[in-house]
Formats: C-alpha cells, structure tokens, sequence
C-alpha cells in the first residue's frame, strides 16, 4: 500500500503517515488490494481538515473529515470509510445475487473543487466514462461522497448524470437532443 500525504499550508506531525498505515491496516480486511492512498492535510480557520482518498483495484473511496486535530480527524474518517466500504460490498453482493454474470469494473474520478464562487472556470479536468445503471452510478457517488456523478447510461449510450436530492432521494438528468 503505497501512502502519499499532501499538505496544504499547515505542519503535519511526523508521526501521521505511520498512524494512517496503522489505521488503515484495519480496512484492508474489506479491501484486500489496497494499491494507492492519498492523503491531503490542511488547515481551515481553527479546525484541522483530512481528506482521504483509497485506490484498490477499480475501486475508488473518499472521504473528508474536519476535527481539533488530526488524530481525532483521521479516527472517525476511518469510521466513515469502513462503513461506505461495507454498504458497497453488499449492495454489490446483492446485485450479483439477483443478476449473475453481469459483473462490470468499476473505474471513477475524484473531483474536487477547489474554486472559489464566481463567473469564471478555475478548474477543468478529464476523466474516462463507462456504461453503467443508473443505480450503479448512485453507488459510485455515495462511495466518493459527491452531490452528484457524471455516467454514460448503459441503456441509451447518452451521458446522464445522478444528484442528490435535498429529500435524500436521486435525481436523474437525461439530456434530450
């Protein structure tokens, strides 16, 4: 497992990328192939921010945390990880169990929006799509922890993307042309 810490404008202990092997030692379990964990550390105001990023197979998590320090941070994102991994792992084993043999790899991106409001484009960034269902791109976006996801919908070959509703339920945007 390799382990990349970013640090943005604050000093991390240097004990922290040894506590994150160490905590992360426990989701390994779930996610056996852990390739590539990024780790991003800053500072907002008086609060100490981590963001954690996991890589295994093509499976992708993330997850972000705000907390008095980074210890206490990087325990409860450790929490939220495991259980984003445990809800994907069966809701992707009840899929299979009622649909056998239509196993797809999953292949996302990690957006983050780092602009501040405004009339201008700040950031651009390309990423592959691949066909999926719409309920398995409503996965993909709990799993990242966005408001929404960009998908190439299986069924029509048309770019559609899913968001979060303020109800808790999705949305689902088709483009007619």
């Amino acid at each position: 497992m390799q382990v990349n810490v970013t640090t943005k404008g604050v000093e991390v202990p240097s004990r922290l990328k040894a506590l994150v092997e160490k905590k992360l030692g426990k989701l390994q379990r779930l996610l056996p192939n852990i390739e590539k964990v990024d780790v991003t550390c800053a500072r907002e105001r008086q609060w100490r921010v981590l963001e954690i990023t996991i890589a295994a197979d093509s499976l992708l998590v993330r997850a972000e945390e705000r907390a008095a320090d980074f210890p206490s941070a990087l325990d409860r994102l450790c929490d939220k990880l495991e259980r984003r991994i445990k809800k994907s792992r069966s809701r992707m084993i009840q899929r299979y169990r009622e649909a056998p043999g239509t196993r797809e790899a999953w292949e996302e991106f990690v957006e983050e929006e780092d602009a501040e409001p405004g009339p201008s484009v700040v950031r651009s960034k390309r990423f592959t799509i691949k066909p999926m269902s719409p309920e398995e791109a409503a996965e993909e976006m709990e799993l990242l922890g966005h408001d929404f996801f960009v998908f190439r919908n299986a069924e029509t070959e048309q770019v559609n993307v899913v968001y979060r509703r303020k109800d808790g339920n999705y949305g689902l945007i088709e483009p007619e042309y």
